[in-house]
């Protein structure tokens, strides 16, 4: 199976050479880890939830369209939370990315830290396409 490798100009790689922001495997896209991070390597809404969550998930939402897909082929996602405390806002968000009833599988951890102190949270997925 040929493996293709993405990195999207529209989200920002502080290391470029270290990682690529998804790989697609047949009809599957593996998206790295993504954080609240704009185009510029900035954290986007320090201390805010929501607004990183947001951005993670534009992050993801860019990543996808590289290869025609959207956040409807989601099938798995894990998020990195750095404080239980974050967790209503980040659904808050989640539910403007999917339908209700048509969640991904998903797994919630809560972690001593992220690569920046001011990240509240880290997300990565699987994503499926036709």
């Amino acid at each position: 199976m040929s493996k293709k490798y993405i990195n999207s100009k529209e989200v920002e790689s502080a290391l470029p050479t270290a990682y690529s922001h998804a790989v697609r495997a047949g009809n599957t896209i593996y998206v790295a880890g993504q954080i609240a991070f704009d185009k510029n390597g900035k954290v986007v809404g320090k201390g805010d939830i929501e607004a990183q969550a947001t951005q993670v998930f534009e992050n993801i939402k860019a990543i996808l369209k590289e290869e025609g897909a959207t956040m409807d082929d989601i099938v798995k996602f894990n998020v990195y939370w750095t404080d239980i405390k974050n967790r209503p806002g980040f659904h808050k968000v989640r539910a403007k990315y999917f339908k209700p009833g048509k969640l991904p599988a998903s797994t919630g951890v809560i972690v001593k830290g992220l690569i920046d102190p001011d990240l509240l949270l880290e997300v990565e997925c699987v994503a499926v396409v036709d």
